[in-house]
């Protein structure tokens, strides 16, 4: 499985390069490249639980490709997040309680944007679709990982952390700037279900079901 996921990555990325690489050489094409990080607002949207979202941090990489004569740009780069979020929970369970269990996630995210120019470079509205692959969840207080998850009779913390690793995104967002800084906000949705592995694993009498959404504001300097 992990050899398909690292395939679909590579074609992914030839892709991006074959778009770039195949515009019409009359166009005084300038290409680019990012470095920045950032902060991100995470979330899995679920009837299963409650949950609540949390802060994480970002490492972004973009390479740009500008056609000056053309109504937009395109990019293509990495995003590497830790995300946090809280699921409501107990302590043991035959007592009752709301306790917020928190766990942490981490992402990997490959992704293909247009930039729309709304001023120019200055401003642009973007959108495109990415590759997200991620871990389990993981506990951040590993003193919770023997609580229980509210809303079930016998289903403890620890039982929910596998996770569907692979996952389609799209991103809407609005990159502004002058010079080399750049300053871009968005929303990453994830299309497939990230819960898919605990209908695999778990017996409960339920159909899990959970899509990850998240904000994420960041500061590229370009050059």
């Amino acid at each position: 499985m992990k050899n398909k996921q690292l395939t679909l990555l590579v074609a992914l990325s030839m892709l991006f390069v074959t778009i770039t690489q195949a515009q019409h050489k009359s166009y005084d094409i300038k290409n680019g490249f990012g470095i920045g990080g950032g902060i991100s607002l995470f979330n899995i949207k679920t009837d299963n639980f409650t949950t609540t979202k949390g802060n994480g941090f970002i490492v972004a990489l973009a390479a740009t490709v500008d056609i000056p004569n053309r109504w937009y740009t395109v990019s293509y780069g990495m995003q590497i997040s830790e995300n946090t979020f809280e699921i409501s929970g107990r302590m043991t369970d035959l007592v009752a309680g709301d306790e917020q269990i928190e766990y942490k996630l981490m992402a990997a995210q490959l992704g293909f944007l247009f930039h729309g120019k709304i001023i120019g470079n200055n401003f642009t509205i973007d959108v495109g679709p990415q590759l997200q692959y991620n871990g389990d969840l993981e506990f951040k207080n590993s003193q919770q990982e023997s609580y229980y998850i509210n809303g079930y009779d016998n289903l403890s913390a620890s039982d929910i952390t596998e996770m569907s690793k692979f996952n389609i995104n799209g991103a809407i967002g609005a990159t502004a700037g002058f010079g080399p800084l750049r300053l871009r906000a968005q929303y990453i949705y994830g299309f497939l279900n990230m819960f898919e592995k605990l209908n695999d694993n778990l017996n409960e009498d339920v159909s899990f079901k959970g899509n990850p959404e998240t904000i994420m504001f960041t500061a590229l300097f370009t050059f």
